[in-house]
This record gives structure tokens, sequence and C-alpha cells, in this order.
């Protein structure tokens, strides 16, 4: 607006034009953003000496100031959390604001501003025609504008910013609720379950709008000692440690509360979830976000909450599934090995010793240990072959190899059809164990890492365990006897790597068989 055009208004009168220099910004949870956008510089002093007292719901206003529409486009970028904008209608042309209207609504795709607008020279933009065609919430004559006039548009439009804002972060939270709860039932494991909801209590909460990543941990109560066992933040070294220990005395007593009530706590920028198993574990959950919980966190927080008492259950459960499979595995191998007058340790040892070898050759800790669990079923097809075959102590016919080969067939076959991942993992195993990294093996000829890695590093281990231990074929192999062939079928019966890998750290597979001799 021109200088020539300005009201007489006692609320726009005052002190020579004095251009107001930005405040700093506030963090939305310490002010509401008010922007005031104006080529009359001295709008800016008044309308801040008039706003500068109001509190609502508890909070301040911090100012943003721009001069120009082109202003007013950079400082919504910037400040997209803006709560009211104050916006003239007539700067770099006699349109602008109604311009810089349409950029905030359809290219900023901002519809939670509340945009006021404020106009000197109404025959310009006619209210009616504004209203209409575009999507502000208030439009004022400058001139009839008065101090408590001005408190009250923007109280009522921070009224209504508040209720828009509190319906979008819940309804945000509760997309974020959904996609958490649902990774969360993928981790089988109490420290990746425990740190997988730290990092999701993290974006629920928005934490990092403080300036700050929230100070987070996990921890579990274990003979009367609360232990932590997954953490974040300030808390991240202190894995492993006591919370009486490693944590102050506010914390301390807020957990321990927590504990002795047997349910959730606040503080104003605290909380401490309680969630109780089945099998008498106690897990914890401890967020510093550094700003003020509203209401609508903590109702999320609760939310979120259901879900992650469902979590340590489901993973419970998987827990004693993964358990019963696992006794299942390792009870048909020993049955298979005791049947054929073999040690049932053998496929203990081939199960530890193959773990190993994986974890060495940089497979996952879930890979390592789905390997483990699969690897005492190698030799289940042999369900299938006669016992005269099975314990015949001299050398094999033609037809009896035949029928002894068909063992690696006959086990693909009774696993295959599971839909369970350890049995059809010990499908693949039973189907390939036998076949060489030359492409000389059986049932299929496969070569090289046509070879499935897990069959690869059975075949090694059940091989180096077998010339090692009696057999009702053979007298046990001496270490050194055994070790010889292994470096003599290197890259012909064996994957070259995996015995590199077996030779260099061949102590600690010798420990493990020894431990289940």
């Amino acid at each position: 607006m021109s200088q020539a055009a300005r009201p007489s208004d006692p609320l726009f009168s005052g002190p020579p034009p004095v251009r107001v220099a930005p405040s700093p910004p506030l963090a939305p949870e310490d002010a509401w953003k008010i922007m005031v956008i104006d080529d009359d510089p001295d709008l800016h002093p008044l309308t801040r000496l008039v706003l500068k007292n109001l509190v609502f719901d508890g909070r301040a206003m911090a100012f943003i100031h721009g001069y120009s529409g082109a202003d007013a486009r950079r400082l919504m970028q910037e400040h997209p959390d803006t709560a009211v904008i104050l916006l003239d209608v007539v700067m770099e042309s006699d349109r602008e604001g109604l311009e810089v209207v349409r950029y905030i609504r359809e290219e900023l795709n901002n519809p939670w501003v509340r945009i006021i607008l404020r106009t000197g020279q109404p025959g310009l933009a006619p209210e009616a025609e504004v209203i209409a065609a575009y999507d502000i919430n208030d439009y004022k004559d400058k001139v009839n504008l008065s101090n408590q006039g001005l408190i009250t548009a923007v109280t009522a439009s921070l009224r209504t910013f508040k209720l828009l804002d509190t319906i979008e972060r819940t309804h945000q939270g509760m997309r974020r609720i959904i996609a958490a709860s649902g990774s969360l039932y993928e981790l089988h494991s109490l420290g990746h379950l425990a740190q997988g909801i730290l990092e999701q209590f993290g974006r629920l909460l928005e934490a990092q709008s403080s300036g700050r990543p929230a100070d987070a941990f996990a921890a579990a109560v274990k003979h009367g000692v609360i232990r932590i066992h997954a953490a974040s933040g300030a808390y991240a070294e202190l894995i492993g440690q006591p919370v009486d220990e490693a944590l102050s005395s506010s914390v301390v007593s807020l957990t321990w509360r927590a504990l002795r009530e047997r349910g959730h706590q606040f503080t104003e920028h605290e909380f401490i979830g309680y969630f109780p198993a089945r099998n008498g574990l106690e897990n914890l959950i401890y967020l510093d976000v550094h700003r003020r919980l509203g209401e609508v966190d903590r109702d999320l927080i609760d939310l979120f909450s259901a879900n992650i008492a469902s979590a340590f259950e489901q993973l419970l459960l998987h827990r004693e599934i993964i358990k019963t499979q696992k006794d299942v595995t390792f009870t048909l191998g020993e049955v298979i090995e005791t049947r054929s007058g073999e040690a049932g340790q053998h496929v203990r040892r081939v199960a530890e010793n193959s773990r190993l070898l994986a974890q060495l050759a940089g497979l996952s800790s879930d890979e390592c240990e789905l390997l483990r669990m699969a690897s005492p079923m190698h030799d289940l097809g042999k369900i299938g072959v006669p016992d005269a075959i099975l314990n015949k102590p001299g050398a094999l016919t033609d037809e009896e190899w035949i029928l002894m080969r068909s063992h690696t067939e006959i086990g693909e076959q009774v696993l295959g059809a599971s839909d369970q991942e350890i049995i059809r993992t010990g499908a693949v195993i039973c189907a390939q164990h036998h076949e060489k990294w030359d492409g000389t093996g059986y049932p299929k000829g496969l070569a090289g890492e046509e070879i499935h890695i897990f069959a690869r590093i059975t075949s090694l281990i059940d091989v180096f365990d077998a010339l090692t231990h009696k057999r009702i074929y053979k007298p046990a192999w001496s270490i050194e006897k055994a070790l010889e062939i292994v470096k003599k079928d290197r890259g012909t019966h064996f994957d070259p790597r995996l015995v590199d890998l077996f030779l260099a750290n061949f102590e600690q597979f010798l420990e493990i068989q020894q431990a289940f001799e």
C-alpha cells in the first residue's frame, strides 16, 4: 500500500516509518507464529504492539515480517507451520496479496495457515468477490480495524488453526502408528524389537521439532535389576548397563514408579511405558522428547503403546514357535543319525559349526540362525533308504548306491511342501548338500554359486565331521588327515572361499566339535 493511501485510524498512527527486522522464529511448541506481510513499514511495529501481549492456549506470539509478495512466498516456504498471516492486498500490484493466497493454497498446498487479508483500498478488491474466489479466513478494511478487532480476528484464527492442526497431527500420527506397528511385528529378537520401538516412537512424536533428537532407552527387569538393552540419543552408549547406576536420579525414580505402579507415566516432556509379558518379563520404554507433550502426543502414545504390548506378545509367541521348530528339526536329525548307527551329536556339531561358518562368510544374524536350525535335517531323506543299505559295513553296489543317493530327493520332497521357512530351508539343504563346486555332485550336477550358500556350508561341515568320527563303514580319521582332504578338495568339492575361512578359523570349529563329543 502506498503512503498516500495510509488510513487515519489510531491503530495505524505512530512513530516515523522504520523497517523492523524479522524476529527469530520460535519452536511451534513455544509460540504461535504470526506472519505480517505489508509494504507499509509503519504497520509492522504497530501490529506487533497490539498483539505482543496476546496469549492463546498458554502460548505467546512469535512475529515474522515481510514487505512484499516475494517476501511472503519465501517466508511461507521457510515457515510452513505459521499459524496466522496478516496479508496486505495491494503491494507490488493491486492484487498481489490475492496471488500470494493462491500460491499458499495451491502451490505450497498449505490449507492450515489462517489468512487474514487487510486492505486500505477495498474498492480494488471487493470483499464479496475476494471471499467467493479465494480461500481466506477473514477480510479486514484497515480504516475500520480497531485494536480489539485485530485481537479478536487473530484469536479466532488461532482457535481454528489449533483445531485443524490437532486433526492433522492425529491423522498423521495414526498413519505412522499403522506403518510402525506393521514393521514391529517383523522383528523377532528382543533387542531388535526394542530398537525398532524407539525409532518408531521418535518418528511418531516428531521429536526433531524441538531441535534435538529424542533421548530414549528400552529396558527389561531380570532378578530385580532394570537393565538397558536398546537406546538412542544421550543413552546410546548405555546398552547393557543397569538403570540405577547409569541414569539420573529423576529418570531412575520415574522408571521405578512405572514398575511399582505397573503402568505408563508422563511428565511434561517425558514418557515411560510399562509392558508386562505372559512369561513374567517386564519391559520399559523411556522417551525424553525435549518439548511439551500435548494432548495429541499423549493420545498417540497410548494408541501406539497398545500395539507395542501386542508386539511383545507376538515376539514371545514367535520364540515359542521357533523353539518348537528347532526341537523338531534337531530331533528328526538325531533320529536319522541313530537309525544309521551314528551318534546323534553329529547334527548338533553340524548345526553349530554351520552357523559359525555362516557368520564368518558374512551372512546376517537371521540367516545364520536359520541355517543353524535347518542344517540338522540335511540327511532327513535317509528315512526312505532301507536299513540294510544304511547299516552296510562294506562298499555299496551300484544299485545300492543309486538308492543311497536318492535320499537327497526324498528329503526335498518330504520337506518341500511346508510353508514354514525353517522347513523349506531344510528342503534346500537336503536337495543340494551333496552337490560339488565343480559340478560333479548329485542329484542335479549344480556347480559354483548355483548351489545355495546354506548347502555349500553344510556340505563342508558335514564332510569334515563325518571324516573325524567313526561310521559303520569306516573308523574315525585324524584331524590332520581330514584337513588334508578338505584342502585337496578346495575348488572341486568345496567352495574355495568357505574352505579358506574354515582353515583360517579352525580353532573355533574345533572348540565347538569338542564341546559336543
